[in-house]
């Protein structure tokens, strides 16, 4: 009698390196334009203006609802009134811009100082007459994605718990069935709405471009899932109703705040699935989704070929080729995965912060795809030392090093491969329709060191190094 092999294990190990990451604060560079009608008033220093024109100077010309107020010598020793300058400033974005919602984005400063913004904003919320949500987006969290996390998470606790007495069909305040069912017959959609099936209320969180929200909540629809609102809405005044017992399923690793707050206090019950990142990831997440509800999924192996026959001339190009993750974003995982079903090695992955809770089927399926492509399962290193990890990658050699941007430059001077992994953030990677955007970025460095070499330009590059 033989004992069957248990399947190896994926190693974690936890240094004490220091965060080189953006501010979170430059969640509002996308949150602004989602939630068109909001403002966003970013409470801190001088510092915090200058990263905000830096990180955001492309939208100069864009009109951004957002703004900084900033504190002076007299605020941080408390010579001034909190309460009567935020109060000036409000009621000053309320005559020009008149926003649904204003929210304060708190930095590391209001920290230091013990701002107490949650005191402040009811009594000026009831005064101006406007909705303030609080969000302490600041530098003292351990990536730049948990800003959204942190407001999404503020946002969680202004959604509804029951639609208005008034409204006689929910479904007229649901933006999505507003989009996707724009210029249909009301017969059409009637008929449309009779191919749901029966099941429990579903809301989906994280904030995604309006093509890729589209895209996901009509892979749900084919197998008769209806989604019945996105957190973050289009609009402040189309939040989702989340009444007790709601499902809700997160599209991004890094909203585990969000996850825990709809939990604990909206009393809503969340799927844990891998998310729908690469073909696999957004398969297995539609799956999960369906398991829950007793459903039957349909027609997801033949979606799926069709994907990865669509994306072999990019595969091909990294077939058998090694990345290391040197962690900025949180994404790490779920980009490894794909990366893996690709072909890829992945010896090490870094990142900021690892909740095993929240990213637990998500690291399932890592482990799953790793043992499937049999390659040898990467570690986990959470909080790296970039210094070891630099070390690590001139040992290793990888053929492609994910990173931030303050090490990109070095790497590449040492000949070493990078791609910015910030740029995963603000690119479309959710859902199967948008996986050749993930390889786009993937293979762009090793297309370029291929054009190089054809024209005879990587040895003039070599010799350039040594000088």
């Amino acid at each position: 009698m033989t004992i069957a092999q248990q399947p190896e294990a994926l190693n974690f190990e936890c240094e004490t390196g220091n965060y080189h990451t953006f501010c979170p604060i430059s969640c509002v560079a996308w949150l602004y334009q989602k939630i068109e009608d909001s403002f966003f008033l970013v409470i801190g220093t001088k510092t915090c203006g200058y990263f905000l024109q830096n990180a955001m100077g492309v939208m100069i010309f864009a009109e951004p609802r957002y703004a900084m107020a900033e504190l002076e010598e007299g605020d941080i020793s408390a010579q001034l009134n909190d309460y009567e300058e935020l109060k000036r400033l409000c009621l000053q974005i309320k005559r020009d811009r008149n926003p649904s919602v204003i929210v304060w984005i708190g930095t590391c400063t209001t920290e230091i100082i013990k701002m107490d913004l949650e005191g402040l904003a009811p009594k000026l919320e009831g005064e101006i007459g406007i909705p303030i949500v609080v969000a302490r987006a600041n530098g003292l969290d351990y990536a730049f994605t948990q800003g959204e996390d942190t407001v999404l998470a503020a946002m969680a606790n202004r959604c509804p718990d029951k639609a208005p007495v008034a409204e006689t069909d929910k479904n007229e305040r649901n933006a999505i069935s507003k989009l996707l069912n724009f210029g249909k017959k009301k017969e059409e959609v009637v008929q449309e709405e009779a191919e749901y099936v029966n099941h429990p209320p579903l809301v989906l969180f994280g904030s995604l471009p309006d093509p890729v929200v589209t895209q996901l909540t009509l892979e749900l629809k084919k197998q008769g899932i209806k989604v019945s609102g996105w957190l973050p809405a289009k609009r402040f005044t189309e939040l989702p109703v989340l009444e007790e017992g709601y499902y809700v399923s997160g599209v991004n690793p890094f909203l585990s705040r969000t996850a825990t707050t709809l939990m604990r206090r909206r009393k809503c019950k969340l799927i844990g699935s891998p998310f729908p990142i690469g073909p696999d990831g957004t398969r297995a997440w539609v799956e999960k989704i369906c398991s829950v509800f007793g459903i039957t999924p349909q027609g997801l192996d033949e979606r799926e070929a069709q994907i990865w026959a669509g994306l072999e001339e990019y595969v091909k190009l990294i077939r058998g080729k090694s990345v290391f993750f040197m962690g900025d974003n949180l994404l790490e995982i779920s980009l490894a995965r794909f990366l893996v079903r690709c072909g890829m090695t992945v010896p090490e992955i870094g990142i900021p912060y690892m909740d095993k809770r929240y990213q637990a089927a998500e690291l399932a399926l890592l482990q799953q795809t790793c043992h499937e492509m049999g390659v040898p399962l990467p570690t986990i290193v959470e909080k790296p030392d970039n210094y070891n990890q630099v070390q690590r990658i001139y040992d290793l050699k990888p053929d492609l090093v994910i990173t931030g941007m303050a090490h990109a430059n070095p790497l590449e001077a040492r000949g070493i491969n990078t791609k910015w992994s910030v740029e995963f953030t603000f690119a479309q990677i959710h859902g199967f329709g948008n996986a050749r955007d993930i390889l786009e970025l993937v293979t762009r460095p090793l297309r370029r060191n291929n054009s190089l070499k054809d024209l005879g330009w990587d040895k003039l590059v070599k010799e350039e190094a040594k000088i």
